[in-house]
């Protein structure tokens, strides 16, 4: 396969030390001529040398980069044992002897790594050292930055960081040179960037025994994690905490993580560096886990974290919460939390020997942890604020102007795999690529750049989720609204190849947008509206789409058909199956009803989709990639009635049987029918911008059906922007309902709820607070904040009077706050059903105004 140019930059995002962007380094694999630098030939890799003082991650990653050589070639390059060979690969720190050689003979600009974070110069060099003519010279600021720089090589040369987790094919080549010069991919834009295996049970766990024996992740387990986590440039994370205890299951996997370069930390109710099997597994000889009646044992415990952490780069979670994932007490004891957290820090001080703050620290301030924040509790200021998002990839809260004074920073736990109210969400990826870009903008533009850690629960299937997650965190300003798709493409390409990855990226998109309108564990027959058609639509939406991946499957090479059923055609196949034995379902009952023998025919139907998923899951477990991923596809999500059922298995839904039987420019001028008008947001009539530098943008696929528009930046002022919406109306017509939908986004500013206002015919402007009761309150969580969030979307309504005699009626729809998200309008006067997708939009002329 040929190695192009997106291909090449993808991740790399590389510079010229003197800042202009690069394309690539310009590997080819047809020229090896003297005025480029030869990687490979004949099928010959050039030997690599890491000082044998090196950091033991750098020296690890070497080693692969080794293997990875293999994986082109089919011979590993050398390790050199000196730096002596004409021509090399050579890698280190900065402060390594063998670059500390380099550096200072005047070969490479020391000044471009000294005191920078995580970062790397990847230079050709002449003569770096005696007896060397020339090298490629990779150079880091620190352990971290080399091991980026080194992995950036291998995908340079076409290994995929997913090329074990996904099985992503690497090219054969026997030829490889690269353009000279010196290339860097920066520092990351957020400081700790990790992933959170959560959720482990019954998926990861299954594998787990299944590939290793072991009824918990072991070192060897957790190394081929840490391995990814570095390819995609992440340096931190949680590990599993359901049934797992990282640090006293296997000793060895603490050390691993230490010596590859990988930062752990615990998750939010895991304090002190301990894990919370640790505790579940002595309840009787510890008894209870409350700080207020048994502290002289829980600081015992917290002191036996800290001793085993001591020695690391381990980031320490403080504060507390219930035993098991659970609020403390029922209201804030913010007076027993501040004591906690006071004896925590003393604990590491005199456990460190180094002031407290020597240590990193984290607050979590996750679901009922915010109350305490809110009711005025602080951490010193060393200590980062962990904020969250909603469970499902809305941010809760970011911080003020004021806020964002915290020396410690601020960070974000941010989810694509879910236990809780209103279903789980652990089956498939459902996080739409847009959604999950625009919550981490937002979080990115508030100042949160500390720390983001991603929940993904069993790893797979959310390859995708992850690696977009990571290059985020590492530059977020990259991307926007009319590139975002650019890396979707690019990550097709690094998979898939260039002939294919167009269509692939396609696909990708849209899979994450219809799964992100529904989970499976949410959907049912009710969902969608059989009557208006809508169900049907749906259902045939994922028809087409599981035809064109099924299409494109076949056109492979075989060697790339495993990464591509994990990544495209199986969540496609999935979840278009699972649409169409709920619309199957909803038939039937249907016509049941009206005595209509075909209802059989759609029982039938049912069946073969419910007997079509378990097919699905053992072709995943036992088939794809030789059985590779035996157990990692074993979730339960056909039966669900509320988040915490435990239904022994799929259950098929309810059947009867009768017996015995026989573009968006404005202009858009809308014509309402049946009653109603249904208006995509996008396709307004005019726009007024607002009088700041903020611009009104089109998300493109963002929301359930078109689009989403909103003024961004959201850190702008949004004062004088509105959207204009034209209709035609009977002349009978006097009120109007008005519904506008809007993305389900929270009340991050603080503020009491966020507002828009709606105008009719020149009428006075009506202000709607549409997530004033959007919130964990005892009140309001659930009956209306999970319902929502699950949702995706607010939908309010407003009754207006209209204007007699008018040949056109105008609505203007303003935003009075930042990060809203208009995605639908409806005007209804006594036609309008309501419906999932809001009714098809209305027939409409574009109008040159």
């Amino acid at each position: 396969m040929k190695l192009i140019k997106s291909l090449i930059a993808s991740a790399f995002m590389a510079m010229s030390v003197t800042g202009f962007a690069i394309d690539n380094v310009g590997i080819t694999t047809t020229s090896l001529s003297p005025d480029r630098f030869t990687l490979i030939q004949d099928g010959r890799s050039l030997p690599v040398y890491v000082d044998d003082a090196d950091d033991s991650g750098v020296k690890i990653a070497v080693r692969n980069l080794a293997a990875d050589f293999g994986r082109v070639t089919g011979r590993d390059a050398v390790l050199a044992a000196a730096p002596s060979e004409s021509r090399m690969i050579i890698v280190g720190t900065l402060d390594s002897p063998v670059m500390q050689r380099i550096a200072k003979a005047g070969k490479i600009d020391a000044s471009q790594l000294k005191g920078k974070y995580e970062k790397y110069l990847m230079s050709t060099v002449q003569s770096p050292l005696p007896g060397v003519d020339e090298a490629l010279v990779i150079a880091g600021s620190d352990r971290r930055g080399a091991i980026y720089g080194v992995y950036e090589l291998s995908e340079q040369i076409g290994v995929s960081p997913w090329y074990d987790w996904a099985d992503v094919p690497v090219v054969h080549n026997e030829n490889m040179s690269m353009s000279r010069g010196t290339y860097t991919a920066g520092e990351p834009a957020v400081k700790y960037r990790g992933l959170f295996l959560n959720d482990e049970a019954p998926c990861l766990t299954g594998w787990v025994k299944n590939t290793y024996g072991t009824d918990y992740g072991d070192h060897r387990f957790y190394a081929r994690v840490f391995e990814l986590i570095l390819r995609l440039r992440g340096n931190m994370m949680w590990p599993a905490m359901w049934g797992w205890a990282f640090y006293a299951d296997d000793p060895e996997n603490s050390k691993t993580a230490d010596e590859m370069g990988v930062v752990m930390g615990t998750s939010h109710h895991e304090p002190m560096a301990r894990n919370h099997q640790e505790w579940a597994r002595h309840r009787k000889e510890y008894g209870a886990w409350n700080y207020d009646t048994n502290q002289e044992v829980i600081d015992r415990f917290f002191v036996e974290g800290i001793e085993r952490a001591k020695n690391t780069e381990d980031i320490v979670t403080i504060g507390m919460r219930g035993d098991g994932d659970e609020a403390m007490s029922a209201e804030a004891d913010v007076k027993l939390l501040k004591k906690i957290i006071d004896n925590q820090r003393k604990i590491i001080s005199k456990v460190t020997h180094k002031k407290a703050s020597a240590t990193p620290q984290v607050w979590a301030l996750y679901k009922e942890v915010l109350e305490y924040y809110e009711k005025g509790l602080r951490a010193p200021d060393d200590v980062i604020y962990l904020l969250c998002d909603d469970n499902w990839g809305n941010v809760r809260r970011l911080p003020n102007a004021e806020e964002r004074k915290h020396p410690g920073g601020w960070g974000m736990y941010y989810h694509v795999d879910y236990v809780g109210a209103p279903r789980n969400s652990k089956w498939l990826n459902v996080t739409p690529i847009q959604n999950m870009w625009e919550q981490l903008s937002l979080t990115y533009k508030y100042g949160v750049d500390k720390l983001w850690v991603l929940n993904v629960g069993d790893l797979k299937p959310m390859e995708y989720p992850i690696t977009l997650f990571m290059d985020i965190a590492w530059r977020p300003e990259k991307y926007s609204a009319h590139n975002l798709l650019e890396h979707t493409l690019e990550f097709c390409c690094q998979q898939f190849g260039e002939a294919q990855a167009p269509e692939a990226a396609r696909i990708l998109n849209l899979y994450s947008k219809y799964n992100g309108r529904v989970t499976a564990e949410m959907l049912d027959r009710r969902t969608y509206n059989l009557n208006t058609g809508e169900w049907r639509k749906v259902a045939d939406e994922y028809v087409r789409l599981e035809a064109e991946a099924m299409r494109q499957y076949m056109t492979l090479e075989p060697q790339y058909r495993d990464a591509y059923k994990q990544l495209i055609l199986f969540p496609v196949q999935a979840m278009s199956n699972i649409y169409e034995m709920y619309y199957a379902q909803a038939m039937n009952l249907k016509l049941f009803e009206e005595g209509n023998p075909e209802a059989n025919m759609w029982a039938d139907k049912v069946e073969r989709c419910f007997n079509r998923d378990a097919e699905l899951m053992r072709d995943y477990n036992e088939v794809m990639a030789d059985g590779k991923w035996n157990g990692m596809m074993t979730q339960k999500h056909i039966g669900y009635r509320s988040w915490n059922d435990n239904f022994r298995a799929d259950t098929m839904p309810m059947v009867k049987r009768i017996d015995n039987p026989d573009d968006c420019k404005g202009g858009y001028v809308f014509t309402p029918s049946n009653g109603f008008v249904s208006m995509e947001a996008e396709h307004y009539y005019s726009l007024t911008e607002p009088t700041s530098d903020a611009r009104w943008t089109v998300i493109p696929y963002m929301g359930r059906t078109l689009s989403g528009i909103s003024v961004m930046p959201p850190t702008e002022q949004v004062d004088g922007a509105s959207l204009t919406y034209r209709m035609t109306l009977p002349d009978t017509v006097t009120n109007v309902t008005v519904r506008v939908i809007v993305k389900s986004t929270l009340d991050f500013l603080d503020k009491g709820g966020l507002c828009y206002t709606v105008a009719l015919d020149g009428g006075d402007a009506q202000s709607i607070n549409f997530n004033s009761n959007l919130n964990e309150n005892p009140e309001n969580i659930y009956s209306v904040f999970y319902p929502t969030v699950a949702g995706r979307v607010v939908e309010k309504s407003v009754t207006l009077p209209v204007k007699k005699g008018a040949k056109y009626h105008d609505l203007v729809v303003a935003p009075s706050d930042p990060g809203i998200v208009f995605e639908k309008i409806v005007v209804d006067f006594g036609g309008y059903i309501p419906s999932f997708l809001f009714m098809d939009e209305s027939s409409c002329s574009r109008n040159s105004k």
